[in-house]
């Protein structure tokens, strides 16, 4: 039986008068519930994903995987913020040869900052963090997977969906060829923000709200291209689902299962467009929540984006119409750990792969062809996926060309092939409903099919199992990951690997809008230095200095965002030039002495250079000043948001918990929108 078909029949009778509010339900996002119900189930996803992660167990680390060296070296920048204690850090200090560059307002910091905990907590070398976190992120994605097919398909559907999401050839391409970890991360947040967002259109109370603002705001601070590439399909279920309700007559009426005549309810189908704002409260709160938790983030990268020199993120090799996908690359079997080649032929240069899965493939198709032995509110959902998938794949090929050239958001995701991540989404539900939970209103069990564990095991049926099996045996030949050492450009990890992979790759080498792009460093005096295993101690262009009765400069102290230095002008009009790239932000103060409290701000100008850096001038006499990078009125108020929507969401569960009647134990009241 699903969640809904069990709650419907367990439903909670109502004393005459009592608000609904007061009407409990159990929470299908309560983490107690899902570990208590389906132990064997869980047990069982345990030890699939175990074989999925088994190549990362393994030691060493695959440096030759595209991001692998991108990964630990964004820890490595991270690192160095948080040694200065910034735990949101908006500035890469080494990066571009040195000069540095404003990566974290742009990028999404939250696999990098789990990879921190680990590193810093954990104990483990910066190698090993990203592994973790790789390893995590197949887990996690199992287990949401679970949830939320488990929450309308059952706990055998909820299995199968989450053994094929962990195993899917993209998904293994993800971690595995292509070691992306912000977009591998995001995929384990794609199905909870389903399942949060269905559980407000479906079941609406507060636990569905908070968890789909949360779900949702993971993936704005892990990746704001996955966010851009997801939400449109995200909008257009909500839309579908809230569509479905209001016709079958509001909030009133279960999802599932509801076989009353539409001309018999009070809202029929003719009058749905009234309900929809009411239906829509919930997931629009949640929406609204979810934003606000991610403001701090996705407000200064979506305005500040245009302080950063974009060129280098598309055209040339990042054009996408290199890389549109040609339709027997779905369904070629060959593995390769290269990157994406134009034209054809990826799989004969040991190019990375495109396939579906031909086993997921097939049980979907055979999905949508038995489709009618469910009830219509589901056989609706499930042609909704198909859809979804269609559309996903549809946008990788070359014959979506003209929709990549006019749609406003699709190009973001810059390589067509990357819309595979969407497609990952059905080809885990539609197999899944193959072993769903009843049909046409059947109860649990009730199509009899032998289980290998009974009632105490939660009823994990044979058909599930050799699902399982298929799935995970159809993806065996792909669970590899080619561990090597690092070239003397990649590691071992050390500010000399980091500047010379830059120079080598041209990687971690962009610039602000202000520098020219065709004159942009490939090299500098700092990463000279670190070359040849000397310390950087300062950011002042001592070339501009003449260190004599005219200007003379210290630098006293230099972190990753900020330098003191001690200067003597014997005139006005001299400046001090730092190796930083100009970006808003930068803030000069003139101290009462060396780490010394602020006793005016002082100007700072643009370097008028193709280098565009920071220059400050300095008044004549002696002094300190603190150069540092600080927020912006734009990122103060972001923060602000982000604190305030989670004193919001704190403050609504401790009320929450505080109105909860006696009787009702540890649930929470209903969110809803009956009354």
């Amino acid at each position: 039986m699903t969640d809904e078909q069990s709650f419907a029949a367990n439903k909670p009778e109502r004393a005459a008068g009592e608000p609904t509010s007061l009407v409990t339900r159990r929470s299908i996002l309560s983490p107690r519930r899902l570990v208590t119900l389906s132990p064997s189930h869980l047990v069982l996803l345990f030890g699939l994903g175990l074989i999925v992660i088994a190549p990362l167990l393994q030691p060493g680390y695959f440096w030759g995987a595209h991001d692998a060296r991108h990964d630990v070296y964004f820890l490595f920048e991270y690192d160095r913020a948080v040694q200065d204690g910034i735990w949101l850090p908006r500035w890469a200090p080494d990066f571009t040869s040195g000069y540095g560059y404003p990566f974290f307002i742009v990028y999404g910091p939250l696999a990098t900052f789990i990879s921190e905990l680990f590193f810093r907590f954990g104990g483990l070398g910066y190698e090993d963090s990203v592994k973790a976190v790789l390893i995590l992120s197949i887990l996690l994605s199992g287990l949401a997977m679970y949830g939320f097919v488990r929450s309308w398909l059952g706990r055998n559907a909820g299995l199968v969906a989450a053994t094929v999401y962990m195993a899917l050839p993209y998904h293994l391409v993800d971690v595995y060829v292509r070691a992306a970890l912000a977009e591998s991360v995001a995929l384990a947040f794609l199905p909870l923000a389903l399942w949060g967002f269905r559980e407000t259109l479906i079941r609406p109370r507060l636990a569905a709200v908070l968890g789909a603002a949360a779900a949702y705001a993971a993936i704005m601070w892990t990746s704001n291209l996955v966010a851009v590439v997801f939400t449109p399909g995200l909008a257009v279920y909500l839309l579908a689902l809230a569509f479905w309700r209001a016709r079958k007559g509001g909030a009133g009426q279960e999802h599932a299962g509801d076989a009353t005549p539409a001309a018999s309810r009070p809202d029929g189908r003719t009058a749905f467009l009234p309900r929809l704002p009411a239906i829509f409260l919930a997931p629009a709160l949640a929406v609204v929540l979810g934003l606000g938790l991610s403001a701090a983030f996705f407000v200064p990268a979506l305005v500040e984006q245009r302080y950063i020199n974009q060129a280098q993120w598309f055209g040339q090799y990042y054009d996408p119409a290199n890389h549109f996908l040609y339709f027997h690359q779905l369904f070629h079997p060959a593995w390769g750990f290269g990157i994406s080649y134009p034209g054809p032929d990826d799989a004969a240069q040991g190019g990375m792969s495109f396939q579906l899965g031909a086993v997921p493939v097939w049980l979907t198709l055979i999905a949508l062809a038995v489709g009618p032995r469910f009830d219509a509110a589901r056989r609706r959902e499930l042609w909704f996926w198909g859809a979804w998938g269609a559309v996903s794949v549809f946008l990788t090929l070359g014959v979506s060309a003209p929709v990549w050239r006019v749609a406003p958001i699709i190009p973001y995701a810059q390589f067509p092939w990357r819309y595979l991540m969407l497609a990952l989404l059905p080809l885990s539900i539609l197999p899944a409903s193959l072993v769903a939970d009843g049909g046409r209103g059947k109860a649990e069990g009730s199509l009899a099919r032998p289980a290998l564990l009974g009632r105490a095991g939660q009823l994990l049926r044979f058909d599930a199992f050799l699902l399982c099996a298929l799935i995970l045996v159809g993806g065996l030949p792909y669970l590899k990951a080619e561990m090597r050492a690092p070239t003397p450009e990649q590691g071992p990890v050390s500010f000399a690997a980091l500047m010379r992979f830059q120079r080598s790759a041209d990687e971690m080498t962009g610039v602000t809008a202000w520098v020219d792009p065709e004159r942009r460093p490939r090299w500098s005096p700092m990463a000279e230095l670190w070359v040849s295993g000397k310390q950087v101690t300062t950011w002042v262009d001592y070339s501009r200095v003449p260190q004599n009765e005219t200007l003379a400069v210290n630098s006293e102290h230099v972190g990753s965002a900020h330098e003191e230095v001690w200067y003597f002008a014997a005139k006005e009009g001299q400046s001090i030039v730092f190796n930083r790239f100009w970006y808003p932000g930068w803030t000069a103060y003139l101290l009462d002495g060396r780490r010394g409290k602020p006793l005016r701000q002082l100007p700072i100008e643009r370097e008028d250079s193709p280098l565009a850096r920071v220059v400050v001038p300095v008044p004549a006499g002696e002094g300190v000043i603190l150069l540092r990078l600080e927020d912006t009125p734009l990122r103060t108020a972001a923060k602000r948001i982000t604190v305030g929507a989670l004193g919001l969401a704190g403050l609504a569960v401790l009320i929450s918990l505080a109105r909860r009647p006696r009787r009702v134990g540890s649930e929470l009241p209903a969110f809803s929108s009956e009354s």
